[in-house]
């Protein structure tokens, strides 16, 4: 009897299908294939255009003439009268933009450079000294970033008033590293543990000293978290707005986070379809630089939150 039960409760195997079938079955699994792949294009389009709808709005704006722009009833995205490049020659011509862009550069480079330079020896001295004050350094130079801006750009000023920096760029590349290096640190820190220690101690067993097995060995691996770090810092230096504005009064010395707006915005004048060029002209390099180093930037960010 137990037997018989069993086997009653055996499915019966199905029916072979028909040529005939099996051919509704491919093209409905073809067609929701492709369906599928329709929806995710139209998604990935729908997302884009909205992402780049404002990027699109001030590329249109910086050629409007006044008379296209203030009227609320044309659309924004258009040009509903002829365009016109009298702005862009105006940002060119009446302002010191060159300047703004080329103190940036430079600033941002060296603010990048001390960051590489000081953050590399301390990220690896407290991922792999194994030292007992090493946890807590590395929080505690976290907690460096987290102080905000506004409570020390005053004690700031007094050290910059004091080395005699006031009014020069060169206050800039003193006070930025102080943001800079603390997050840098503990970003590299996250990228170090995920490195075996197995590569750089090979490397000592062969006769490299800790300096040559770092430079030889862990260092190439590292290029994602350095390029990370150096798109931070540049990136956060060219947008910094408190200590630029606090330290800086000459325009042959101010960075384009400052300069645009003061140059741009006098009282209340708003120089708008000059502010957009200036906007779309800043955008793009960054834009391709960003796209350039996409994979190394994201492998440094996401390894760094991972295992930091």
């Amino acid at each position: 009897m137990t037997r018989l039960a069993t086997e009653s409760t055996v499915p019966a195997p199905a029916p072979p299908l028909s040529d005939r079938d099996a051919d509704r079955l491919r093209r409905r699994y073809r067609l929701r294939h492709v369906a599928g792949r329709v929806f995710v294009y139209v998604a990935a389009v729908v997302a884009a255009l909205l992402s780049a709808s404002p990027f699109i709005w001030s590329a249109v704006t910086a050629f409007k003439l006044n008379s296209d722009l203030y009227n609320a009833d044309n659309n924004p995205f258009i040009f509903n009268k002829p365009p016109t490049a009298d702005h862009l020659l105006y940002l060119f011509q009446q302002t010191d933009f060159g300047t703004f862009v080329w103190n940036t550069l430079w600033v941002g480079l060296l603010v990048v450079l001390i960051t590489l330079v000081l953050g590399l020896p301390a990220a690896y001295s407290i991922a792999r000294l194994d030292r007992p004050w090493s946890g807590w350094m590395g929080i505690a130079i976290f907690f460096v970033y987290l102080v905000p801006p506004s409570l020390l750009f005053l004690s700031l000023s007094r050290l910059v008033v004091t080395v005699g920096l006031q009014d020069s760029a060169w206050s800039l590349v003193l006070v930025y590293p102080t943001i800079t290096i603390p997050v840098s640190v503990w970003l590299l820190i996250g990228f170090l543990k995920t490195l075996p220690r197995d590569i750089e101690e090979q490397a000592m067993v062969d006769g490299y000293s800790r300096l040559g097995a770092f430079v030889r060995t862990v260092l190439p691996l590292l290029v994602p978290g350095i390029v990370a770090v150096v798109v931070f810092a540049f990136t956060l230096t060219a947008s910094e707005f408190i200590y630029a504005l606090a330290f800086i009064s000459p325009s042959s010395q101010k960075t384009l986070s400052t300069g645009v707006p003061t140059e741009l915005i006098r009282g209340d004048v708003f120089f708008w379809q000059s502010l957009q060029a200036a906007t779309v002209l800043v955008a793009v390099p960054v834009a391709f630089v960003f796209n350039l180093f996409l994979n190394r930037l994201v492998a440094g960010f996401t390894l760094g939150a991972v295992k930091g």
